[in-house]
């Protein structure tokens, strides 16, 4: 491994600084940093820790309470950083683990707290363990730590079961031993450069606690657990058989991913986090049949939120969001947790581009749709994601209304899916392009050395600059309604909401004096005038108290 982190700065202080209340993240709004794509701090055409810490004066003022940073850990960055090879170093692409002491010493003097993506599921194939597993051959208690098995077949020849990685093609790889023959398989649910740890092995468990304590030194808020359903796998590694197994992440019972015993490693690392002050929280990223089982997750002794993915998946429709509300509140309440809702993230599709296009067609959209629609919806979607009970989570770009980029050229994509020729067709470029901050520029401000993936001719109309104080703008959307957010007692608090009776298509709800109602439809409906208008996604127009709410459009009220 590196020595980078033998080096490692003193416990970060700063922290009291945003220690506020002790519940914070219940309501929070948490900013998504994809840091490759966000700012460029030295000209070399990618992001970086430094362009981050240069940005945040933007994220103060446009109202977020935490910033959740993607992985900068050291890697070959065969899966754009998600195969780690040091926990405890910042790979050189993104800066030191200096640039990081000072990202979160600087977040916290601006009243942000910082979020760190931890990826225990699997490593890099580069890690030392696996690296002395390879060359210690089979039996080796260095294989333990990870999935070896023999193959099947005459001469092991095939796979030791039928489980599919996620990117396509089978989720093992056969090894060449160290004396050149043919040797056993180990299993990687994402590509083969990503072995899967075995977490049934002690050792595990303890360099994980001991990776928590290291970043929680440094003065961490969190952590976002990458795959934090997968981990354990069901005894015996056993076949599929005829069961289908989905393309993403999966919302089907699989037997590698939500086995029950991922909560007790959970229930160990709550113990290593309550050891800390200041407030410090873990955000499970977990795809689950439903969101009953999600809430399994964020039980008090365990992770405190857990994506909502069922709602990300929900089409612009009245009837459907609100079941996913429903169901997502009823689930969380008896554990006590806040529910969290998202829109996008560097997984999917941009919901400007997803809302764009007909129902039915997923998270992996590959088709710009009608832009100026899915643009509208997205307003109208976001005003009513952050009127709701709980915490909120926006992705880098989002506060633009920027679509995902649908023609990048062949020669220029990254995800290692379109590489796997039965895998997806590598849709997740599409949503990490580097985001403009400029009209003009080389790469539209991201940086002076261009960007590593190409940008749109229209990024500069969609910039920070170009929207920064012009009416109407998404971005001055996106500000008024953080600040109205921040202002009212009753938003983001609760667990609960009071739908009040709207024409179909329409929903509309209350919360104390506050009223949301977001028009799904293609047409304009009459709705009662709940007050005076605090914001609205669209032009509404009022009369003998009565308000037309155009097509696509969410408006907040206040009775007071």
């Amino acid at each position: 491994m590196s020595q980078q982190h033998s080096a490692a700065p003193a416990p970060n202080s700063a922290v009291s600084a945003v220690e506020g209340r002790p519940d914070w993240w219940r309501d929070a709004v948490i900013y998504q940093v994809y840091p490759r794509s966000f700012a460029d701090g030295n000209g070399d055409g990618m992001g970086d820790l430094e362009g981050v810490r240069t940005r945040l004066p933007y994220l103060r003022d446009l109202g977020v309470d935490a910033v959740w940073l993607s992985p900068f850990y050291a890697s070959p960055q065969a899966d754009a950083g998600y195969d780690v090879a040091d926990y405890r170093a910042v790979d050189p692409m993104f800066g030191t683990l200096l640039d990081a002491d000072a990202l979160i010493r600087d977040a916290h003097a601006l009243g942000l707290r910082i979020i760190v993506d931890l990826v225990p599921n699997h490593s890099s194939d580069q890690y030392e363990w696996f690296k002395r597993a390879l060359a210690e051959g089979p039996g080796s208690p260095s294989r333990d730590r990870y999935h070896f098995r023999p193959g099947k077949g005459k001469n092991g020849e095939l796979p030791p079961n039928d489980w599919e990685s996620i990117f396509g093609g089978p989720a093992w790889t056969r090894v060449t031993e160290p004396d050149g023959t043919p040797g056993e398989w180990y299993l990687h649910l994402f590509a083969p450069e990503q072995p899967d740890f075995n977490w049934e092995h002690p050792a595990v468990g303890d360099e994980f606690r001991s990776i928590l304590r290291f970043w929680l030194d440094m003065g961490v808020d969190g952590f976002r657990i990458d795959v934090a359903h997968g981990m354990v796998k069901a005894e015996g590694l056993p076949d599929l058989g005829d069961h289908e197994q989905l393309t993403l992440l999966g919302n089907d019972v699989m037997p590698f991913f939500d086995q029950d015993g991922v909560h007790d490693i959970y229930r160990e690392w709550r113990l290593v986090l309550d050891e800390y002050s200041g407030n410090r929280i873990f955000v499970a990223e977990a795809w689950t049949p439903t969101v009953e089982r999600t809430a399994n997750y964020v039980r008090p002794d365990e992770l405190h939120q857990a994506f909502n993915f069922q709602y990300l998946a929900t089409h612009w429709d009245a009837e459907e969001l609100r079941t996913v509300v429903n169901r997502t509140l009823d689930a969380m309440r008896p554990v006590g947790a806040p529910a969290t809702w998202v829109l996008s993230n560097h997984d999917v599709t941009r919901h400007a581009t997803r809302f764009a296009n007909p129902a039915g067609l997923g998270t992996q959209i590959r088709l710009a749709g009608d832009r100026g629609v899915g643009l509208r919806r997205a307003r109208a979607a976001t005003l009513l994601m952050l009127a709701l009970p709980g915490s909120a989570y926006v992705y880098q770009g989002e506060e633009l209304g920027l679509p995902d980029v649908v023609d990048l050229p062949d020669e220029v994509r990254q995800d290692p899916a379109y590489f796997r020729g039965a895998g997806q067709d590598g849709f997740r470029d599409g949503c990490r392009v580097p985001i403009p901050w400029t009209r003009t520029g080389p790469s539209y401000g991201f940086g002076d050395g261009g960007s590593w993936l190409p940008q749109p001719a229209d990024w500069g109309g969609l910039s920070v600059e170009a929207q920064t104080g012009e009416p109407g703008s998404t971005l001055e959307l996106y500000r008024a309604a953080l600040a109205v957010r921040r202002e009212r007692a009753d938003l983001g608090a609760g667990d609960a909401v009071e739908w009040l009776r709207a024409p179909e298509g329409v929903l509309a709800f209350r919360r104390g004096e506050f009223v949301c109602v977001a028009n799904t439809t293609g047409e304009s409906v009459p709705m009662p005038a709940y007050g005076r208008v605090l914001l609205a996604s669209g032009e509404i127009t009022e009369a003998a108290g009565e308000a037309k709410v155009p097509a696509d459009t969410t408006v907040w009220w206040s009775g007071s």
